[in-house]
């Protein structure tokens, strides 16, 4: 009998045991390629030496101290690597320990910036339908997964609300070219600015690349151009959350370079420590600290392990060698690779409806009708079996389910380490091509 606490209590998780590079073992001898990195975390893979020496060292040092009467040596040198360039005119950092954290300390801030400039009423936060941006209160009131949000609805912030993805394969119309889907929702996006209270509003918050609830999906050239230019006509911040997308994953540092825009806020997490060390944080333009520091001259916000220094040891050691082995142009490189062995090998796939992503960072939409687009029935639970028989091949991506909607829809993530070999890109997208077969062959046939 487990004393935990588990995410679902009729399965029981595998006991890992050691990991390296790509590969994990479990208790019972298994060894599994890790193909979406956890959660799209482990961008470094496992037990990177580097990495390693850096927490071992720090640990020897200082382990832990309080932001009211320290900072740590590994936390200003981490700040200086990701904004002492000031890239998009973001110019400071704050430390978390995870990325809803992050995007908790975005809203405050957002909602500071508004008083420390005079603008009380700005209260509302506009977010898109199936996005997420973490499972505290106030981030999961942010986004819109419409699994997790409905049982906490009561007590979730009121201040928010929610329009359209750019979700082309399934909200783009047929007499739409790229371009007029792009206007009609940023006409939305007007809209909604307009039914709120263009003086309310203080921030529109997105990721640039939708992470797990709707499964790898980019914006459409123009979307954030479009976005960027209401937020500033109406005075509101853009938070972009790149949480899972960011530092690397896409195959730029910040996903929002592929985007032409630069944003107020940028929330940052799993490829930020790779999962060495618990962290999360926030980099911040310079226009917001200046009036903050012109203002109050004080940030009203703050947790008990912010900036923890063995958390940012091992965040900074990540991006450094993220930095000297090149490992964001390797990213863009086996991306490309990725994106052409998934579409030769599944993109004719009759079960497989949509395969979009960017970088080394994919998904591939499941339906039961490729012609139609017509998803699986939500009972089947076609993404957790295609999960269980890739793992079962040795392979472990990442299912979820309600894609469409937050009920219907299935799809499966990939997002290998930034490491991986083309060897390792080929093996990954081989076991998921069998697995997904596998999960097809098993599914219960209708009685005639």
């Amino acid at each position: 009998m487990s004393r935990l606490l588990l995410r679902n209590f009729r399965e029981r998780p595998d006991v890992a045991v050691s990991a390296s590079g790509l590969r994990i073992r479990s208790a019972d001898g298994r060894e599994v390629i890790d193909g979406s990195g956890g959660a799209a975390v482990a961008c470094l893979g496992h037990a990177h030496p580097v990495v390693l020496e850096a927490i071992r060292k720090q640990i020897e040092t200082v382990c832990y101290v309080h932001t009211g009467f320290y900072v740590g040596e590994p936390v200003e040198a981490l700040a200086e690597q990701l904004v002492g360039h000031e890239p998009g005119g973001l110019t400071h950092a704050y430390f978390v320990s995870s990325g809803s954290e992050g995007v908790e300390a975005a809203l405050k801030l957002a909602r500071q910036y508004a008083l420390e400039t005079g603008q009380p009423r700005r209260e509302h936060v506009i977010g898109r339908r199936q996005s997420y941006h973490g499972n505290t209160l106030g981030a999961l009131g942010a986004g819109g997964n419409q699994v997790r949000r409905p049982p906490y609805a009561p007590i979730l912030p009121g201040a928010s609300s929610h329009v359209s993805p750019c979700y082309p394969y399934r909200e783009q119309r047929t007499d739409e070219d790229a371009a007029a889907y792009v206007q009609r929702l940023a006409n939305e996006l007007e809209a909604e600015f307009q039914r709120v209270g263009p003086d309310r509003v203080m921030a529109f918050i997105a990721e640039p690349v939708v992470g797990a609830t709707l499964g790898c999906q980019p914006a459409l050239p123009g979307y954030f151009r479009a976005v960027r230019e209401i937020c500033d006509r109406h005075g509101a911040l853009l938070i972009l959350d790149e949480v899972m997308c960011g530092l690397g994953r896409t195959g730029t540092l910040h996903a929002w370079e592929q985007e032409g825009v630069a944003p107020d806020i940028q929330v940052i997490a799993k490829g930020l420590g790779g999962g060495y060390q618990p962290i999360g944080g926030i980099l911040v333009a310079g226009r917001i600290i200046a009036a903050i520091e012109a203002g109050s001259g004080l940030h009203r916000h703050g947790h008990t392990y912010a900036a923890h220094p063995v958390a940012c040891a091992a965040a900074l050691a990540v991006q450094q060698v993220i930095r000297d082995e090149n490992l964001v142009e390797q990213v863009a490189i086996r991306g490309r690779q990725l994106e052409q062995a998934l579409k030769r090998r599944l993109g004719q796939h009759p079960h497989v409806g949509d395969i979009r992503g960017r970088g080394l960072f994919w998904a591939m939409e499941l339906v039961e009708d490729r012609e139609t687009k017509r998803p699986f029935a939500p009972g089947i639970g076609m993404n957790g079996r295609v999960k269980l028989a890739t793992f079962a091949r040795g392979l472990a991506c990442y299912p979820v389910g309600g894609t469409i909607d937050g009920v219907r829809g299935d799809h499966v993530l990939l997002a290998p380490p930034y490491i991986a070999t083309e060897a390792d890109i080929e093996a990954i997208v081989e076991l998921m091509a069998a697995g997904i077969d596998d999960a097809v062959r098993a599914l219960p046939r209708p009685s005639k």
